[in-house]
Formats: structure tokens, sequence, C-alpha cells
């Protein structure tokens, strides 16, 4: 039986107060199903895209959903390693994806942990944090069982079936991601790849789990390339209604803001320039990717419906950060544009009076522990950069921060790079009005470039609206929150 000290039961109590859509269904605290996404932007019906998710239609039903939530760095490592301690890039000392989070931080509490400390049955089955492509690399000491493939690289996810594998139905990829085609359409279970097994462990482990205090997190590998789902997602879309692509880059935007998009385009030998025929492929299977992410959390909602235990638990959708397709000439993450910065989150929790209600709150990723934590009535960890959603839980109206802030380095990987430093580091705000960014040299703090996009621009950000006399008290106001957050290191 798990022992809440008496700080513990009088936060439960305060937050239940203050949050009326939280209500212990036993004298244990929920439940939390932590499901994460891969290279998700917010691509989903609920967020007004053209793709089909029907099951996170159903949790969005009884979920609030926040329209405005932010990673903290649009690159894998350096999100979740934020997220699940919830402290800033800069705090962790992590702005790429070779780093593990403990090098510089070997005894920080994550969020799993927090949960294990406090009684809970913890428990990972696929990507959660960063896949550092070997087993030792995980964390361990954060889960009561072995990490189920928590490590592996998303080019070696070819189709596993039993005898001959399928013909491609798309066209030839130019290049191999890793070891599989960028792209490739095969009539095939959906088991063959890495989520269909990560749906069917999680059925598996809520089965095994759903009658003790549990916190399973289930990361999905998808939507991130390669673009291979099953076939029967692809066949989900005919290709000419898909939006069409602006690739435009913004006016005004300084060359720093943009990179190479080698994750997905290649580098040497293997680069390729996309054809019209090429965008559109990427762009159809990014969307089957979706769907087919869609149907395996639909598999766990199931799983949980039957396990008796959906009742007294919390249900989270988050996706790590956002993405481009060919947008500002971009194609993958590793930018500070809304595109990338922006990701999808959803809180369900047991009794909530605003199930279906979508707020304009700011909430940053370094949110979610604090959040959950309350929420489940544990007592706060100690340090955490990030606060309190519950409010926003209990009237989606309410705002609890007025920015959010995202990063990133140029270049985009500078850990393959000689020095093994960045050369400039991005530094950007949302506001309710704007985003501004400031990219910075690494070595002396100089200010090289800056942008402003007002909201009304978003997502597409067309123009770069600094010093533009209508936004110059929008302008002010977010300088001074960046720098309040990011002081400037030059004299």
């Amino acid at each position: 039986m798990r022992h809440l000290s008496l700080v513990a039961f009088s936060v439960a109590a305060a937050v239940i107060a203050a949050a009326p859509c939280v209500a212990a269904a036993a004298k244990q605290g929920p439940n939390v199903l932590f499901i994460m996404a891969d290279d998700l932007r917010p691509d989903l019906a609920t967020y007004g895209a053209p793709v089909l998710t029907p099951n996170l239609d159903r949790l969005a039903r009884r979920a609030v959903q926040f329209d405005r939530a932010y990673c903290q760095q649009a690159v894998c490592n350096p999100s979740r390693s934020s997220m699940l301690t919830g402290l800033r890039p800069d705090t962790i000392k992590i702005w790429n994806n070779s780093t593990h989070f403990r090098t510089h931080r070997p005894e920080v509490t994550t969020l799993p942990l927090h949960f294990k400390q406090h009684g809970y049955d913890t428990r990972c089955v696929g990507k959660i944090f960063h896949n550092w492509h070997t087993a030792e690399k995980g964390d361990a000491r954060s889960w009561s069982a072995p990490e189920f493939l928590h490590y592996a690289t998303h080019g070696e996810d070819n189709a596993r079936v039993e005898g001959p594998v399928p013909p491609n139905h798309a066209s030839p990829s130019p290049r191999s991601y890793t070891s599989v085609p960028l792209w490739e359409c095969r009539d095939v279970p959906d088991e063959a790849y890495y989520d269909g097994r990560v749906a069917a462990e999680a059925v598996r482990v809520l089965a095994e789990i759903k009658d003790r205090p549990f916190f399973l997190a289930v990361g999905f590998w998808k939507p991130h390339a390669p673009f291979n789902a099953p076939k029967k997602y692809w066949d989900l879309y005919d290709r000419a209604k898909i939006p069409p692509l602006n690739p435009a880059r913004a006016a005004g935007a300084p060359d720093i803001a943009h990179h190479d998009g080698r994750e997905v385009l290649g580098t040497g030998a293997q680069r390729f320039e996309p054809t019209a025929a090429q965008i559109a492929e990427m762009r159809h299977g990014y969307f089957a990717n979706i769907s087919y992410m869609d149907a395996q959390i639909g598999k766990v909602l199931d799983a949980l419906d039957r396990s008796g235990a959906a009742a007294r638990t919390i249900v989270v959708f988050v996706s790590d950060h956002g993405y481009h397709l060919g947008e500002h000439t971009q194609w993958g993450k590793t930018s500070t544009f809304e595109l990338d910065a922006r990701v999808a989150l959803m809180i369900a929790a047991p009794g909530n009076r605003h199930g279906g209600r979508r707020t304009m709150a700011l909430a940053e990723l370094i949110d979610l522990f604090p959040t959950l934590a309350a929420l489940s009535g544990l007592p706060a960890a100690a340090g955490l950069e990030g606060v309190n959603l519950a409010p926003v839980l209990a009237d989606p109206a309410k705002t609890v921060k007025p920015a959010a802030f995202s990063q990133h380095p140029r270049p985009s990987y500078y850990d393959r790079e000689p020095e093994k430093i960045p050369r400039a580091m991005g530094v950007s705000v949302r506001t309710a009005r704007v985003r501004y960014t400031e990219w910075r040299e690494w070595k002396t703090g100089a200010t090289l470039a800056r942008e402003l996009y007002e909201e009304s621009d978003e997502p597409a950000e067309t123009h770069n609206r600094i010093d533009d006399p209508r936004l110059a008290a929008a302008q002010r106001e977010a300088e001074r929150f960046l720098r309040a957050q990011f002081p400037s290191r030059q004299n």
C-alpha cells in the first residue's frame, strides 16, 4: 500500500479544492497513462487538420486540449530530457541528441522516478526517453521493470513479417533512412513495425498492473520518418486532397533561422532535392504515419477501458516537438519556428467536467511534471522549473503563465562539428500576441539576428515583423520576457 505523508495529503486536498476535475476514485491517488508521439506537429483532427485520428478524437472528448503548448527544444533528446526532468535545456545542459541527461545531473529525479518513489509501479513501453541506441543507456532507475523497445533507430524499423515481405506500393525512394527506404507502402499488419508491437506490449502490461497504482508511459515511434505505415493507412487519404505546400521562407527571416533538413533530405552523396511528386509522397506518408499511430493509441485506450481502471486514471497525450514538411524550405525539426516548437497536448483527468474543451492558455512541456504530481496528490519534486496546469484544467479560460520558451543551436547537430560546441543559439519566446527570437553567438553572446512573428500569421510565419511599429508594445513585452529567461552574456 502506498504511504502518503501528511504533507502529501495536504497537497492533495489543496489540488482537489483548486481543481474539482480531479477527485480521488479511491484511497490511492489516480493512475497515469502517459502517451507520447514522436515528431508530431499538431496535425490532428481536433486541431483542425484534415487528418483521420478517430482515437485521439475520442480522447479529446474527455480531455482538455491545449492549443498553445510548446516544447523547450525541437529535437528528441533535449525535449524529452527537459520534459521528463521538469528542467529547461540550459539547466540540464542538454542541447544535442548524444548526451545522456544524467551526464550533468546524475541524481536528478525524473517524472516516472518521482511516482516510483511514492509507491507507483512505473513502466516504460516504447520510446520515452531518447533512444540512445543501446540498452544500457535507458534509465533503469526510473522504472519498476525493464523498458520495452525503448532503444533502436528509426531507420531500422523495417517491415517484419513471416514469409516474403509484400511489395512496396509507393514510388522508389531516392535514399534510405539508415537501412530502410525513406518512404514505403506495404500491405503488412500493424505489428510489422515498432508501433504495433509497442501497442501490443502496452495492452499486456496494462492487464498486469491494472489493480495497483501505476504510471505507464507508452512511447510511439511515429509519425517520425521513415514514412512507412502499413498500406491501409496510406489508403485512408486521397493525395489530391492533402493541403498544398507553401515552401516560401518568411520574408525578412535571417538565414540562421533555417537549416539544411539533412535528417530527411540527407547529406553528401545521399542528399536529394525532392521533386513535387516526392514532396507529395512524403506528406502523404506523414499523414499515414499519424493515422497508424492513432490506431495503436486506440488499442491502448480500449485496453484501459477493459481494465476497469479508466475511471481512476489520468490520460496524457503529448508530442515531443513539431515538424516541417517543406514549409519555410525546411524538412524535419530543429528550428524555433512555430511548426517545430508547438506540440499537441491533451490531459484527461478523472471527473473532469471540462472534457472536450480547448484552452488557449500557454503551456510548456516542463509543466507536465508538476501538473501530474499535483493531480496525483504527490508532493512537489524540488527545483522544478515548470508550473502546475491544474488551474487550467479546472477552468480552461484561465492562464498560469504569460510566455513559453523554446531554443535551438546552430548548427542543429553541433556535436558532429569539430569543436562540439554550437556557433550560435536561438532563444525564442511565445506570448499571446507574438513569437520573438534572438540568435546569439555562443562564445560572446552577441546578437546576430532577430525575428518577430505575430499570432495571426502563425503557424505559417510568412513575414518577419521585427521592429514593426504596429507591434512595438508586443515586441517590448516579448523582449522583456526573453531576456529575463535567457539573460544576455554580452556586456
